[in-house]
């Protein structure tokens, strides 16, 4: 074991020779436990920081997808060193360096090996012009192939893969997405032999045909047939068969690139190699020759080298806590595997097989609807062994902690496609795994939730997002989340802390359920609402939501009929309150696009109420600094000139930020500046859950940032491309690919759905990523909803959004036309020309004002504005 350094000695040098997932998850843990002594130096042949290569089908259908692991800034870590473009191709083990294809040498005191492995290429005719399915570069490649040959063939292209296991069949839906048919071709009777067995393969196949595959098995390829040209026209089988194709991608497994540790001509051979390669570990993951150790799938361990990223990941921890002077040992290799492949659920764990003596099979099958389940134990039906499910893998989130433990219940109670319904539900122990991915135990999650002392001030943690954050569950497939929410609501429970769906102390209803309820009876006012649904007289939590249904349902003037006295502070003022009590105004810029007329306008107001100014993130103008009184006066000039409330203070639509677009930008495909334009003034004042912001992008470039925002219109040469549920904040979220190469009109469709079923389902204050990701089934309830319109509203959540498009008033323009919705901005009720002077400002530094400090009050006042009780914590900031 290695001893543990201090920061007083000269940091020992660690090199990680390779730099995918293995070898972040490594430098992640090394940077988790505290670098004092250390010094990580990670090499990596690609161009790329490392990337999560279990979501390289997402790159394939989406190029521009951020598939970067963990925090980029992690690398600016002093003592973390990453280099891109070093190949490591020697070690020196004697002199304890390792060379590069660069000619660059690297001392080291530990070397870390995570080369992982490559895919395996065929031998036969013609390989040299398939693709294989490995690295980004490797799914950028397909296609781009794809969209050449489908534009220069003039038709739908024949895409064959070659492997009908885990990666065949991910890169054949990827193809098939891409707009391709979608042709498998298996050496093995059925698909994914590996982990299923011949009636789950067989069911497995019958679904991905009736979803339009076409699946050729138990036969091998002897050759890829090409013309003249070199263009792939069919493959050759065994069986001397031609299956046209167009396009061949080869995803037939991977081998170990353990090359660093076979010793050349000559040499003597230090390491011991795995029969069929990888180099021999330990159970702490060390070689033979001390120093050196290998982790991911490189490594042979029992025999075994897996390219899984479960036990990948469990290796990195292993080394980094032996490095730290623990005593971890590699548990083996966990092969559980969970797939969803075009809405068809897969799963396998454990002794899948029933390999075990007296193993005992408990089977569910249903051809014709395609549906397989199993369930493995020991012979007396009560030790879960293992399982296999295809066409309904709900029980296997219960089941998977459960491996090598005693069921709650007879094995045929989880057989859900059997008809007994739900699975049992189930208690898991501490030490059970729920996220195999990170391995993070049942006991590690209640810690959090109860409070472990992890988290600042040993606070629990109550929501599922901060739960992820915290403990890494789910944060890496996303499987074990339906479980981890499960979990985190049962031990809220158990804790006193009532989970409920109502939405405050008044009323018994959640906000779904009240929106639903007011739209149905019509109801249009708080007080018919109360009276039906509540009791009391309402909180800070109803009295807003409910204003806010009211306004999402009626685009009637926010404050009439009594809704004044609901709203936020915020929304009563219509301006957004800054932390001196003054307000700030944001006129609308749609798209980002102004006129210099209206420029000259912002400035002269600004100038002459000694407003600060400031470009916001969404493209917009913020002034800062008015006072409630000077409110009405400052909008009548914007409105009179042509401007209208952009709405910054309230759960509404901010901004459609745009970039420069086709009509500028020597790269655009589209006009994103007149879509934005358009969306922009399509959804504005549409009140919401929370607040809502747009991005459109005239190319793939994606200069607008769109996939970071709630939803992202990216433009392709055949038309947008749509992404939903993106966020920035704490927990910043991408938005994901929900419909493609969509026409104008088509696009407005399914936005208008989009934001409507959002609106009438989430919870009170939550973003879209959030609602989003808590639907059972995410981005695929959303498509099915809003694309598939599986629900059949479709025509009624775009009537909702016509009404809301025909009803809709500017807010401002409104308040300027009556004077008792003017008598609201007064300093002093009793003494409407009255100001208060308790608000000082003083110039900064950069030629602006800005709100004196505590010791700078008493100086000479250049503004004043009236102190306002502050907003709920949920109602303040200003737009991003």
């Amino acid at each position: 074991m290695t001893e543990q350094t201090s920061s007083s000695e000269t940091p020992r040098r660690i090199v990680v020779a390779g730099g995918g997932p293995a070898a972040h998850r490594f430098a992640d843990a090394m940077h988790a436990r505290g670098l004092d002594g250390w010094h990580v130096t990670v090499l990596t042949e690609e161009a790329h920081l490392p990337y999560d290569r279990v979501a390289l089908s997402k790159a394939l259908t989406d190029t521009g997808v951020d598939l970067t692991l963990g925090m980029a800034s992690m690398w600016d870590h002093a003592s973390l060193d990453l280099k891109t473009g070093e190949r490591v191709v020697r070690i020196n083990a004697a002199a304890k360096t390792v060379e590069t294809a660069a000619g660059n040498a690297y001392e080291y005191d530990e070397l870390v090996v995570a080369t992982g492995s490559d895919a395996v290429r065929l031998p036969i005719p013609g390989a040299g012009h398939a693709h294989v399915y490995r690295t980004l570069e490797d799914v950028w490649a397909i296609n781009k192939a794809i969209a050449e040959l489908t534009e220069k063939l003039g038709r739908k292209i024949n895409a064959v893969t070659i492997g009908g296991g885990l990666l065949g069949l991910e890169s054949a839906a990827g193809t098939e997405q891409l707009g391709a048919t979608p042709v498998v071709i298996n050496g093995a009777p059925w698909l994914m032999n590996t982990q299923l067995d011949e009636g789950a393969g067989q069911a497995l196949g019958r679904l991905i045909e009736a979803k339009g595959f076409e699946v050729h098995g138990g036969v091998f390829p002897s050759e890829i047939v090409t013309d003249d040209d070199g263009q792939v026209t069919g493959v050759l089988m065994a069986d001397e068969r031609i299956i046209p194709a167009d396009l061949v991608i080869v995803a037939v497994g991977v081998r170990p690139r353990d090359e660093l540790f076979r010793a050349a001509d000559g040499e003597e051979q230090l390491f011991s190699l795995g029969q069929r390669g990888g180099v021999v570990i330990n159970d702490y993951c060390a070689t033979e020759v001390p120093g050196i150790w290998a982790i991911g799938e490189v490594a042979n361990f029992g025999g075994m080298c897996l390219g899984l990223v479960a036990p990948a990941n469990t290796m990195a921890e292993i080394v980094a806590d032996r490095l730290h002077g623990g005593d971890a040992t590699f548990p083996g290799f966990d092969t559980a595997t969970k797939l969803k492949l075009s809405g068809v659920d897969v799963a396998s764990f454990g002794d899948a097989f029933a390999r075990t003596e007296h193993a005992l099979e408990i089977v569910y099958a249903d051809p014709a609807r395609g549906v397989y389940q199993k369930i493995v134990t020991t012979d007396d039906a009560k030790t879960l062994l293992g399982g296999i499910f295809v066409g309904d893998a709900s029980p296997y989130m219960s089941l998977r902690p459960l491996l090598g433990r005693e069921l709650p219940a007879e094995p045929g109670a989880f057989l859900s496609a059997a008809g007994g319904g739900e699975a049992p539900e189930t208690e898991l122990p501490d030490d059970a795994t729920l996220c195999s991915c990170n391995n993070v135990t049942a006991g590690s999650i209640r810690d959090a939730i109860n409070g472990c002392g992890a988290c600042e001030g040993n606070a629990p943690v109550q929501e599922l997002g901060e739960l992820k954050g915290c403990t890494r569950a789910g944060t890496q497939c996303g499987s074990c989340v339906p479980m981890l929410k499960k979990l985190l609501e049962t031990e809220l429970t158990k804790s006193g802390v009532e989970v409920s769906k109502a939405l405050c102390e008044h009323i018994e209803l959640s906000r779904q359920e009240l929106f639903d309820a007011i739209r149905v009876l019509e109801l249009t006012s708080f007080e018919e609402i109360m009276a039906k649904y509540g009791t009391g007289a309402g909180c800070d939590i109803c009295k807003p939501t409910i204003a806010n249904i009211l306004a999402s349902q009626n685009s009637a003037y926010v404050l009439d009929a009594g809704r004044g006295t609901l709203q936020d502070t915020n929304d009563r003022a219509l301006a957004n309150m800054q932390k001196d009590g003054t307000y700030s105004v944001v006129p609308r810029i749609a798209g980002g696009e102004i006129t210099p007329k209206k420029l000259g306008v912002i400035a002269a107001v600004a100038e002459k109420y000694g407003l600060y100014t400031k470009i916001t993130g969404g493209q917009r103008i913020d002034m800062f600094g008015a006072r409630l009184e000077q409110l009405p006066e400052i909008w009548k000039e914007l409105v009179d000139a042509g401007f209208e409330s952009g709405q910054a203070y309230g759960k509404s639509l901010r901004t459609v930020k745009s970039c420069v677009g086709s009509t500028w930008c020597r790269f655009g495909v589209q006009d994103s500046v007149a879509m934005a334009i358009k969306l922009e003034l399509r959804y504005r004042g549409l009140r919401s859950p929370h607040k809502l912001k747009m991005g459109v992008s005239g190319c793939a470039r994606e200069c607008a940032e769109a996939r970071g925002k709630d939803v992202g219109v990216i433009a392709t040469a055949d038309g947008w491309n749509l992404y939903v549920g993106g966020n920035g904040g704490a927990t910043p979220a991408h938005a994901q690919l929900l419909a493609k190469d969509l026409d104008d009109e088509t696009l407005i469709k399914y936005i208008d759905r989009y934001f409507m079923y959002y609106i009438r389902t989430a919870d009170r204050l939550q973003r879209t990523a959030r609602w989003q990701e808590e639907l059972d089934g995410g981005i695929k309830h959303v498509e099915d909803v809003v694309v598939k319109d599986t629900l059949g509203i479709a025509a009624d959540l775009e009537a909702a959004m016509a009404k809301h498009v025909d009803t809709y008033v500017d807010e401002w323009a409104d308040t300027l036309k009556d004077p008792e919705r003017l008598r609201r901005f007064r300093s002093f009720v009793n003494a409407p020309d009255q100001k208060d002077d308790s608000i000082t400002f003083v110039p900064d530094e950069r030629g602006q004002m800005r709100p004196a400090t505590a010791e700078e009050k008493g100086k000479v006042l250049i503004g004043a504005s009236i102190p306002v009780r502050p907003a709920a914590p949920e109602t303040i900031g200003n737009e991003a």
